[in-house]
């Protein structure tokens, strides 16, 4: 349990010398985001992820099979935004590569800006979101999705994706010690998954007791913070800012 709780605390207060420096926070943080994001998506969009496009390939055959509450169109809209953000962030992050708190930095600039315009959309036009400003909000959250993926995936903290838990989960079991592992990085993997909840609990508990909107809105904050942030860090010259 010490050696769980160790590798928590490091995460989120990582040691100076550790390869990816101030990282691994900025990286929980987004993973909250993923969770707020996602859960506006699904409970007020109707049956459609922004971040997590595994259950969009899924939910497109269950829309094609005639299965109730669920768009094709939607679930379409949502993978073309997201891979858009991705190449996007891909940009980015060939771009950058050569100091990693930049390529954060400049990759959370547009992701603020886009589910802020995402917030201003679902302010503006108010629940119901349907026709033009469903699309739209699908459209802005999947963009800023993809960014966020693209980033996470040049940058490859371990275990700390942002968006893709299973993996995460099965290293959990995998590397334990019951199935003859080391028990390796469960504290960070159970951060990254808690990380998870947190974002699509708050975010349910805004739009089924307050504003659908709100997520949207906790989400930009998060951002905002963490763009201030790597502000700091884009300037570092430390080891951790150097390319894998």
């Amino acid at each position: 349990m010490l050696v769980v709780l160790r590798d928590a605390w490091t995460t989120v207060v990582p040691d100076r010398e550790d390869r990816h420096g101030p990282l691994p926070p900025v990286m929980l943080a987004l993973t909250v985001v993923t969770g707020l994001v996602d859960a506006f998506s699904y409970l007020v969009l109707g049956h459609v992820f922004v971040a997590n496009m595994t259950g969009n390939v899924v939910f497109s055959g269950f829309a094609i099979a005639g299965a109730a509450g669920f768009s094709l169109a939607a679930s379409l809209a949502a993978l073309a935004a997201f891979a858009v953000g991705a190449l996007l962030g891909g940009r980015i992050a060939h771009r950058t590569r050569a100091h990693r708190g930049q390529l954060l930095h400049m990759a959370l600039i547009l992701e603020s800006v886009l589910v802020l315009a995402a917030y201003a959309v679902a302010q503006s036009t108010g629940s119901p979101y349907d026709g033009d400003a469903r699309y739209a909000l699908i459209a802005l959250l999947g963009l800023g999705m993809g960014v966020q993926n693209a980033a996470s995936r040049a940058l490859a903290v371990p275990d700390l994706t942002t968006t893709v838990l299973t993996l995460t989960i099965t290293g959990i079991a995998s590397d334990s010690r019951a199935a003859g592992g080391k028990g390796g990085k469960v504290g960070r993997r159970t951060l990254s998954a808690l990380a998870m909840f947190i974002g699509g609990l708050v975010g349910a508990v805004a739009v089924l007791h307050g504003n659908p909107a709100l997520p949207l809105l906790l989400a930009s904050l998060l951002l905002l913070g963490a763009t201030a942030a790597t502000h700091v860090l884009a300037r570092s010259d430390a080891p951790w800012t150097d390319p894998l």
